[in-house]
């Protein structure tokens, strides 16, 4: 068996877990669409062997964490009294289309509400590395684990009086889009805390990184302009990797009301 080349003790023990399980590439079963896209690239993808897709590790290792990250808030939702509908994972290669409308790589992992869907473009896994100066198993889990904290807002009905509080008040468009993108880091810190005796030395540090790599500050900065804290909608590097610690500290999802605080 082919172990993926760049995974830490963690990620090749989550790998192996999910070849018994009947991996490669996921399924209905697990919540995974077996769609690979729209985009030409996409098309000749899925027609690989999965035995001869070079891919073929990174999407296993998708779908695994992508299911874990599931189950523990259906669990937590569920010692809460509350129903939880599982989100589906769709994995591709340079566009797709969405209940959300059409979407190609640039837009980066997203979720979907309309059909509650998370949408991750496998070269991102590339982009994190070399671009953005995060790579690494733990940080691409990161990724996936915040996606599923947008699914967590929705099945609250978080997202839902965010985008009402956005039309009434247009103004804060862009503070509150931030205060649910930090709300989203927290809901990723909580899942972490459920799988620490799992990771190895450095597997924080990563995920850590990847949130500050995507911060507003740090991209601007990269693009060349000037940093402008009133056009952020996902929150500074500062508070991405601090609302991602404190969801870790306890696991606590009552931790991450991003929106009592007066400054998040």
């Amino acid at each position: 068996m082919a172990i993926p080349g760049g995974l830490g003790i963690a990620g090749v023990l989550v790998f192996l877990l999910i070849q018994l399980l009947g991996g490669g590439g996921g399924g209905p079963a697990f919540g995974v669409d077996s769609q690979f896209g729209e985009s030409p690239q996409a098309a000749d993808a899925q027609q690989i062997p999965a035995d001869q897709d070079p891919e073929r590790d990174l999407k296993d290792f998708s779908s695994y964490v992508f299911i874990r990250v599931q189950d523990t808030w259906e669990e937590m939702f569920q010692r809460a009294g509350q129903p939880y509908e599982r989100a589906k994972l769709v994995l591709y290669r340079g566009g797709v289309s969405t209940g959300c409308g059409s979407a190609s790589s640039a837009v980066g992992p997203f979720y979907c509400p309309a059909d509650q869907r998370v949408y991750i473009d496998l070269s991102f896994w590339n982009d994190m590395e070399r671009q953005l100066g995060a790579p690494g198993d733990f940080a691409w889990a990161y990724v996936i684990a915040h996606e599923v904290g947008h699914h967590v807002q929705q099945q609250l009905g978080t997202s839902d009086e965010v985008r009402r509080l956005q039309s009434q008040n247009p103004g804060d468009r862009n503070a509150l889009s931030v205060r649910l993108e930090l709300q989203a880091d927290c809901y990723a810190g909580v899942w972490a805390s459920t799988v620490f005796e799992d990771l190895e030395p450095g597997d924080i540090e990563e995920a850590i990184t990847a949130s500050e790599a995507v911060g507003d500050d740090r991209l601007q900065s990269r693009a060349g302009g000037a940093i402008n804290p009133d056009s952020f909608t996902h929150g500074s590097s500062d508070q991405r990797a601090r609302w991602f610690n404190r969801g870790r500290e306890r696991g606590e999802p009552g931790d991450c009301d991003t929106f009592s605080v007066e400054s998040p």
